[in-house]
């Protein structure tokens, strides 16, 4: 059974940009699109390790800023002729307020 963690109201993130919460695990990036959807994908590129929550939001997908690979922000799969994956998370917004699944954040034991 998941569990979801209050992090913020969608308000605080502005349509097309992103926010970041900072796990022990590592830092996850959470993004808002133009029509309020809401994405939770690790904050870290696998090409160059670029942050991905500095990246440019264009529809479900997000532009590394270091050098230009484009991620689903669904699936976390790189698109183009680039090759490789970040993790998501899972995340929803109830009531204006943004979920982010606990596991996320959980300390690995």
């Amino acid at each position: 059974m998941s569990r979801f963690i209050d992090i913020a109201a969608l308000a605080d993130i502005p349509p097309q940009g992103a926010r970041v919460v900072r796990t022990p695990q590592g830092c996850v990036a959470v993004f808002r699109t133009a029509d309020d959807r809401v994405f939770a994908l690790d904050d870290r590129c696998p090409h160059k390790g670029g942050p991905l929550s500095e990246g440019i939001v264009h529809g479900a997908s997000v532009t590394c800023p270091l050098h230009n690979w484009v991620f689903d922000m669904a699936t976390g799969q790189a698109q183009g002729a680039d090759s490789g994956a970040v993790a998501t998370h899972a995340v929803r917004v109830e009531g204006g307020r943004i979920l982010l699944d606990a596991s996320a954040i959980r300390r690995v034991a």
